[in-house]
């Protein structure tokens, strides 16, 4: 049995868990997911101690936030923190529409938010990305209002830059920021990370196995679903996966020294780069679930640390992390 450590978001934010739970790949957007092993692997979560579950509205435009609804049943609602992002524009086929973060769309999307999940409150509630119609300042005040009224109880950001987050943060302070954060992805630690630290402003990394590749069970011949979004992805693309792969194989070299896994290794590489960082594992069966929470007990030394950055250096990936279309929507690549 893992003992799980809990941390602060930031200096205002929550004590959640060392590990939260992300699920988005529950509602499709990996390709299909059992809703029964779905449900199991949320209550197989908390009952090793993960308090932090992080959904959004736009996963399967509401079928997330239902199932999470349903895992929950019959639970005391203190026993969880839940983070939801907002403002996600997709029309029936599934296509990306852009953001609206409009102070009445914030307001509007919670209540659907609250009714889907079944709660009077949502712990932190965030903008997916950054609207570039709407002043930042605009989205933070009305999710503030919020505050005031009940309804949320502290303000999240989402892949935002330096600029945007300093001006958030004046409006009113940011618990955390949710950004993508794993040995391929390093781009936070130039400007970004430290900002947030500056600001005391906590960091909730997704993307730590970037969307499996990190797993250590992805292969060059796995065959993926037409709807799985890994289908755009540039890391994902022929000429970059065969790279990427090679690099997997080093880092399992790494992990076998140490007993563990390569999702292990790497979800532990996370959450050593610093007690403000809180990993996000986003499992969706219990198999995997239970492999990644071993990252909670698996201790990086020094020597571990020097051997996992040779490995994988900083920018050794090959590929964007996103398809060009919404890499573009990225205001923390900016």
């Amino acid at each position: 049995m893992v003992t799980m450590e809990n941390r602060t978001l930031g200096a205002t934010g929550p004590t959640v868990s060392v590990l939260g739970l992300g699920l988005m790949s529950m509602s499709g957007m990996y390709g299909p997911a059992d809703r029964a092993e779905s449900i199991a692997t949320v209550h197989a979560a908390l009952e090793a101690g993960v308090t932090l579950l992080d959904t959004g509205d736009f996963y399967g435009m509401g079928h997330n936030e239902l199932l999470l609804h349903e895992a929950l049943t019959g639970r005391r609602r203190d026993e969880v923190v839940i983070s939801v992002k907002f403002g996600a524009l997709r029309d029936p086929a599934g296509e990306w529409l852009g953001n609206d973060t409009r102070p009445v769309a914030v307001k509007n999307f919670l209540t659907h938010t609250l009714t889907r999940l079944g709660t009077d409150h949502v712990d932190i509630y965030r903008p997916a990305r950054l609207d570039p119609q709407v002043p930042i300042e605009d989205t933070v005040g009305a999710i503030a209002e919020l505050i005031q009224a009940g309804y949320v109880r502290h303000v999240g950001l989402s892949e935002v830059g330096v600029a945007t987050l300093r001006r958030a943060h004046a409006v009113h302070p940011i618990s955390d920021l949710q950004i993508e954060y794993s040995l391929l992805s390093r781009g936070i630690e130039r400007e970004i990370l430290p900002t947030a630290r500056e600001l005391g402003v906590g960091v909730t990394a997704y993307g730590v196995l970037s969307r499996g590749l990190l797993s250590g069970h992805w292969s060059r011949d796995r065959a993926t679903a037409a709807d799985d979004f890994r289908t755009h992805s540039p890391r994902y693309a022929a000429e970059n996966l065969e790279h990427n792969l090679a690099l997997v194989e080093r880092l399992r070299d790494v992990a076998a020294a140490r007993g563990a896994t390569v999702a292990q290794v790497a979800t532990a590489w996370v959450a050593a780069q610093g007690k403000d960082i809180v990993p996000l594992v986003g499992a969706r069966t219990r198999e995997r679930l239970a492999e990644s929470l071993g990252a909670a007990a698996l201790v990086l030394g020094a020597a571990d640390l020097a051997a996992i950055e040779e490995a994988v250096p900083p920018g050794a990936a090959a590929g964007d992390r996103y398809a060009p279309a919404q890499m573009a929507m990225l205001d923390s690549e900016s």
